[in-house]
């Protein structure tokens, strides 16, 4: 569970294992959080590097800082709560982004 004073941060680091390495792969990647998951929106969609690595393996870790979180990773495939995970990605980077962020929101895929 991630402590809620790190919910507000702006980025988190999402390590995944390289599906042909092995190897620990990190991105940096706006997130939300909400009860207990983290959401993220890959602008890439599947053919991202890093959803490729956790459909492979999705162990994956969290990080802030100095801090980092085990998890497991999955492709949202809930209708409601794919609708959620759009919702809070994109709300909470709206007003601090200058671009326009609808079709990010909805061309993304939720994770």
């Amino acid at each position: 569970m991630i402590p809620a004073e790190l919910a507000d941060r702006s980025e988190c680091r999402v390590v995944t294992t390289g599906r042909r390495t092995g190897r620990p792969h990190t991105i940096t990647i706006w997130f939300a959080h909400h009860e207990g998951t983290v959401y993220l929106l890959s602008g890439g969609g599947p053919r991202s590097d890093w959803v490729r690595n956790l459909l492979a393996d999705p162990a994956v870790a969290v990080g802030f800082s100095r801090r980092q979180f085990p998890g497991r990773a999955r492709l949202v495939d809930d209708s409601a709560e794919d609708r959620l995970a759009r919702d809070l990605v994109h709300d909470k980077y709206v007003a601090r982004y200058r671009g326009d962020l609808s079709r990010w929101r909805e061309e993304s895929l939720p994770v």
